[in-house]
Parts: C-alpha cells; structure tokens; sequence
C-alpha cells in the first residue's frame, strides 16, 4: 500500500509539470528554452541543498550517470518546446504513450519476465490512448510538436530505466540536475530564445516550481519507488499521468471536457488497474506466505 501511494503522488507531480509549463508558455510570460534552462536549474539548487544537509557531501559518479544526464536533456527540452503548441493532456498522452513503448523495450531487453495480466492490462490501456489520439477522430496534431514530445518520451523511458539502478535515488537524482543544468545553460547560448530579463515574474515562478518541486523533489521520489517495481509495472503506471494532467488542463487552464476524454480516461485506468493491481491469485499466495 505504501509503495502504491508513493508511486500515485508522484504520477501527480509528473501531471503537474505539464500543466504549469503550459500554463507558462500560454501566459506567454517567458519562452520554452528559457522554462526549460531554469527548470533544471532550480531542481539542481534544492535536491544539491537537500543531499547536502542530509548527506554531508553531493556525490555527482554513478553507474550510468551520463546515460542519465543526457535522458534527463532530451526530456526536457523536448518536454518544454512541445508544449509551445500542445495542450497539458494531449501532451502528456502522446508523452507517456512513448515512455510506455520504450520501457517495455527496456523490459524486453532485459528479459524481464511479465505475466499475461500486466500485458493484457498494457494492451488496454495503450488502446485507450490511441483511440483517443486517432486522425480524424482527436484533435489536429502539429507534427513537429508531437515529434518533439516523442522524443521526451524515449528521453523520459530511458531515464526512468536508469533510475532502477541507483541505489540512492535522491543523491542520484541531484547529481542528474547538477550536471544537467550547465549543459541547459550553454544550449540556451545556442538555441534561439527570448531574453530571460523579459520573462515575467509569474513565468519564472512557475518555472522554478516545476524544477524545484515537482520535478527535482517528484523525480527523487521516482527513482526512491522504481527499484520495488518492474519496469513494464512502471511503465503501466505512468499511463494514468495524461488522465490526471487532462484533468489538470480542464481544472486550470480550461481546456475542453469531452466525451472521448472520460471514455479514453476509464478505458486507460482500467487497463492500468488490470496490470498492477495484484489478481485473486497472488493474493492468496502473499495470505497463505504471511501465515506461514
């Protein structure tokens, strides 16, 4: 129950981000490059303070660490220039559907073994998304904006892959931000972008909340929770993040209510619910081994 809960909060936190990145960019209070630079600059600045009150020292090696600095790039600022153009939930479904093929990949490459009812349960919640995001039938799609989220997606999957590796998630977590974050600033020298001093106070606040909380303090807690699950579990779960973030939009920025949202919605969280929720099975081999 724990492991559930901790892994809920922080589905919100991955749904909060898109919300207050598009949020910004629909204020028009500061650009995508410059949200993106600040980001991770601000995650870098709280979990380095938080690891070293509590750690004594920031450790920045690690086993694969530059796999995931380079991942945790790709996600953001393909995260950030997408949302020029999407809204908060047809992000995140086009986002997460990604990250779903690439850790099952990664599941598949490390020959993870996966019972029937998680890929059924896959199945029905990837249907549900699709069915959603189908030509004709959802929203138009612009193709370089939907290519950018994908590749936050592939950049996401594989640093959340990475992640079941660190054997502390916050001191992992930070030593990602902290070398990520100069890298961001000499891309921001290169990309094309508005000037940061001509970015309104509420851009940037929403910006350092990203990276600050919801991203620096909700990826720590990712990668806390990630070794207890599988990566096709995780990836699953993931899944109910464009649910929440569309909620998110309707809630706060608001974006439209539609049917194919609540049936899209109630298709995915059951196929969700079928995937990682234990069967009658495995609940009664978990009864009868506490009994014994």
């Amino acid at each position: 129950m724990r492991l559930f809960a901790l892994t809920s909060l922080t589905m919100v936190a991955f749904a909060a981000n898109s919300v207050l990145n598009r949020a910004a960019l629909t204020l028009g209070s500061i650009d995508a490059v410059s949200f993106g630079i600040i980001r991770l600059a601000a995650g870098a600045l709280i979990l380095g303070a938080l690891v070293y009150a509590m750690r004594g020292r920031v450790r920045l090696g690690g086993t694969g660490r530059w796999i995931g600095v380079c991942a945790l790039l790709l996600y953001v600022f393909g995260f950030s220039l997408a949302y020029e153009a999407l809204d908060a939930g047809l992000g995140a479904l086009i986002l997460f559907g990604v990250v779903q093929i690439t850790m099952f990949a990664g599941s598949l490459v490390q020959r993870e073994h996966m019972p029937l009812r998680r890929g059924v349960g896959a199945a029905l919640a990837f249907g549900g998304l699709v069915w959603l995001l189908w030509p004709g039938t959802g929203p138009q799609i612009s193709a370089l904006h939907g290519g950018l989220m994908a590749l936050a997606g592939i950049g996401w999957g594989v640093y959340s892959l990475a992640g079941r590796r660190e054997g502390d998630a916050l001191s992992g977590t930070a030593a990602n931000f902290i070398l990520a974050a100069p890298v961001a600033l000499l891309a921001g020298a290169l990309l094309p972008h508005g000037v940061l001093g001509e970015a309104a106070f509420s851009g940037i606040a929403l910006a350092v909340l990203s990276g600050a909380v919801t991203s620096g303090l909700g990826y720590a807690l990712w990668y806390h929770v990630l070794p207890g699950l599988a990566a096709s579990s995780a990836a699953v779960a993931q899944l109910t993040v464009p649910i929440i973030a569309m909620a998110g939009g309707i809630l706060f920025l608001g974006e439209a209510l539609t049917r194919d949202f609540a049936v899209a919605a109630l298709v995915v969280l059951g196929g969700v619910a079928l995937s990682v929720l234990p069967g009658k099975a495995s609940a009664r081999r978990g009864g009868r081994s506490r009994e014994t």
